[in-house]
C-alpha cells in the first residue's frame, strides 16, 4: 500500500487514504495514516470517495509523528566530504515536530541563518510493534552554520520546516528491499546526489534495533537514515540554499517529494 494524508476538494478536513492506479482513495471509515501502520497486516484497503492524484494537495502522510530521528555520517563519501570519521556506531540526533512539512514544502529560512543545506534521505517509518511499517522520501534540511557552532544540532537540523516529506509512505511489504535502492536529489535541476541505499554504513534494521535499545518505537515515527554525498556544503566552492531554489528528491520504488525554499 502507498498511504498519503491529503487535502481533497470540497473537504475542510485532512483525510487520510491509498494511493493507487493515479488516484487517491479515502478511508471511508476515517482511519488516519498512523491508524494503518499500527494495524500492520491486518489494514484494510480503501473503499472511499476518490479523487484523480493530481486533484488533491498531499500533506505529510503521518502530521505529527511522536518522534523523528535522524542519522549523521551514514554514508562513507557523505562523511569523508564532511571530513568526519566514520562511526563506530550510528550517530542519532532528534528532529522536533514543528521540522516537519509536507512533500511540496515550502522550506523556510530562519533570519539567523545563512548557510542552508539540503540532504535527500531514505527515511524509515514505523509501524506495528515497533518494527519497520514503511518507508518514504525526506529531506533532512540543515543549517550549517549553526551546525558548526553548537554541539548539539536541534536548531540546526529541527527547525520549523527543515523535515518535507512523502510523498507517501510505501508499506513495508510493497518493498522488495530497502538495502539497494537509487536516491538522487537535483537543485534547479541540477543532479547533485546519486547513491543507492546499499552504501549506507547502517542499514535500516540496524538502525532500528539500535535506537529501540534506549527509546520505545510507535508507529508513525520517523527515521531519516543519513544523506549520500554531494550535499551543498561538500561541493567546490559550497553552493548553499537561497529563496526560491527548488529542491527534488527521488528514491527508486518510492516516488519524489518537490519544494521550493520560501
Amino acid at each position: 500500500m502507498r498511504l498519503a494524508s491529503f487535502q481533497a476538494p470540497g473537504y475542510d478536513e485532512p483525510l487520510a487514504g491509498e494511493v493507487r492506479d493515479g488516484e487517491v482513495v479515502a478511508f471511508s471509515d476515517g482511519s488516519s495514516v498512523r491508524d494503518v501502520l499500527a494495524a500492520g497486516v491486518a489494514a484494510i484497503p480503501a473503499d472511499g470517495e476518490r479523487w484523480p492524484l493530481g486533484q488533491v494537495s498531499l500533506l505529510a502522510p503521518v502530521p505529527d509523528p511522536g518522534a523523528i530521528y535522524g542519522i549523521g555520517f551514514n554514508y562513507a563519501q557523505h562523511a569523508a566530504e564532511t571530513g568526519a570519521e566514520l562511526p563506530e556506531r550510528p550517530v542519532v540526533f532528534v528532529k522536533v515536530r514543528g521540522a516537519v512539512a509536507p512533500p511540496g514544502g515550502p522550506i523556510r529560512c530562519p533570519t539567523v541563518v545563512r548557510r542552508l543545506d539540503y540532504e535527500g534521505e531514505l527515511t524509515v517509518v514505523i509501524g506495528a510493534g515497533g518494527a519497520i511499517g514503511g518507508y518514504c522520501v525526506a529531506d533532512d534540511v540543515s543549517a550549517r552554520d549553526l551546525q558548526r557552532r553548537e554541539p548539539q544540532w536541534t536548531r540546526a537540523k529541527g527547525a520549523d520546516t527543515f523535515c518535507p516529506y512523502g510523498p507517501w509512505i510505501t508499506t513495508v511489504d510493497d518493498v522488495a528491499s530497502a538495502d539497494d535502492l537509487q536516491l538522487r536529489t537535483w537543485v534547479n535541476g541540477e543532479l547533485r546526489q546519486d547513491a543507492r541505499t546499499s552504501d549506507l554504513i547502517f542499514g535500516p534494521q540496524q538502525l532500528v534495533d539500535f535506537i529501540a535499545e534506549t527509546c520505545a518505537l510507535m508507529p508513525g515515527d520517523l527515521i531519516l537514515t543519513g544523506t549520500p554525498a554531494g550535499v551543498g556544503m561538500g561541493l567546490d566552492p559550497p553552493q548553499f540554499l537561497h529563496s526560491g531554489d527548488v529542491i527534488r528528491i527521488a528514491i527508486e520504488g518510492l516516488g519524489e517529494i518537490e519544494h521550493s525554499v520560501a
